[in-house]
């Protein structure tokens, strides 16, 4: 009997009130930010995961962790795990082996889709459905 092998990755929005927190890997599109996200490691609950991997990319400690939805990622065979979870609004301590730069926005600046000063991932994404319930209340598809 073949049992597949899936592999489970957190994925995370960091608020502070009227700001979140973005990060931009070196692999991105130029101009991308995008939530934060790691891989479960043996042992770990989810929770445990997303304090963990905030910590090590950016230097934050986050409270009040909660669960939004998941998105099945075929390559390389994981499953998005969704959180939004709060930090406080201190400068991120980025890690050079994890990202290459990370920053708080405000939601003002995430509203108009044209005067964006990041680009935000695709809209079929987790990442981008974590930014939009944020950015645009909870039970909506978002708008750009």
């Amino acid at each position: 009997q073949h049992f597949p092998r899936t592999d489970p990755a957190v994925i995370c929005l960091v608020t502070h009130g009227e700001h979140c927190l973005l990060g931009r890997s070196r692999h991105f599109p130029e101009g991308m930010f995008s939530t934060l996200a790691g891989f479960v490691e043996a042992g770990e609950s989810l929770e445990q995961t997303v304090r963990r991997e905030i910590e090590e990319e950016v230097g934050l400690v986050v409270d009040d962790i909660h669960y939004r939805s998941s998105q099945p990622w075929p390559f390389p065979q994981s499953l998005m795990l969704g959180f939004r979870a709060t930090a406080p609004l201190a400068p991120p301590v980025v890690d050079p082996a994890e990202l290459e730069a990370a920053r708080w926005v405000h939601r003002s600046e995430l509203v108009d889709p044209d005067k964006r000063p990041v680009r935000l991932p695709n809209p079929d994404s987790i990442a981008r459905f974590l930014i939009d319930e944020w950015l645009y209340g909870e039970g909506s598809s978002g708008s750009g």
